[in-house]
């Protein structure tokens, strides 16, 4: 007998932004049982929506879901007992063969494939580009703001990345704040700081971290994290809205909605 679609394994690589936008839209429509891999040192910029901060945290809450770091099936089997989203440091996803899971969501964002298999899950699911839907995955989720965020597209790729971020309050670069060069990122700002332009923020190494706009700090990566030059170390947003660094972006909410989508379309026959 065919399990009920709440009793399915959902395995998510990545526990970032979008992949814990996904878990939490899953969540919420009462799909729970739900696990995340991430590295163990995650470089998450929205760290207050991400679910990688249990990681370091051991506990994370996103909009009233908790998420626990597990290491071993019981650790896993109680979280799902409790309620809540774990989160298994397992990089190389060596738990996907042992979890048999019956979806994988590959929301890592590499751009590409690292080494995602469309015999890894009955249903295996992957955002945005670097992956071809029929032979990496079954389906791909459009990741690119714009006319067709969420689509699903069950043959072909994903738009190529255009290396320009989504505009917000008129601004894409410029809102971003990339490492100036190699080493560890030290700063003393927090996320939903107030920040102004040509603002010193933070360093890395003796290089410093500058704004080029006004607005909140809607994330920031981790203090201490060792980065590499031209690395997405923070975002701001221009529209000041310190609310909007506490919850799930249009973006991962539309994106967890196309995941959903791909889930029904599959089971629910």
């Amino acid at each position: 007998m065919d399990k009920q679609l709440k009793d399915r394994v959902i395995l998510i690589k990545g526990a970032g932004e979008m992949a814990t936008g996904v878990a939490c839209r899953l969540y919420a429509a009462n799909l729970r049982r739900i696990l995340l891999l991430e590295t163990a040192s995650p470089l998450a910029v929205r760290r207050h929506v991400s679910f990688c901060e249990a990681v370091h945290e051991r506990v994370k809450l996103v909009e009233g879901i908790e998420a626990v770091r597990v290491s071993e099936q019981a650790e896993l089997d109680k979280a799902w007992e409790n309620g809540q989203v774990a989160v298994w440091v397992d990089p190389q996803g060596e738990s996907v063969s042992c979890l048999r899971p019956d979806v994988l969501i590959d929301a890592i964002l590499a751009k590409r494939n690292l080494g995602l298999s469309i015999n890894d899950a009955p249903l295996v699911i992957a955002l945005g580009p670097g992956f071809e839907a029929g032979r990496d995955c079954h389906v791909v989720v459009e990741t690119n703001r714009g006319h067709d965020l969420g689509r699903l597209l069950r043959s072909g790729r994903a738009m190529a990345n255009t290396g320009i971020p989504g505009a917000i309050g008129g601004y894409t670069q410029e809102r971003v704040l990339r490492s100036p060069g190699d080493g560890l990122f030290v700063t003393a700002r927090m996320i939903g700081d107030e920040v102004r332009t040509s603002e010193v923020i933070g360093r890395v190494g003796n290089a410093e971290v500058v704004t080029s706009i006004n607005g909140i700090l809607r994330g920031l990566i981790r203090p201490g994290s060792s980065v590499q030059k031209g690395l997405k170390i923070g975002d701001i947003d221009p529209r000041g809205e310190r609310i909007y660094c506490e919850t799930i972006s249009e973006k991962a909410r539309s994106i967890g909605g196309a995941v959903l989508e791909a889930m029904l379309a599959a089971y629910n026959k």
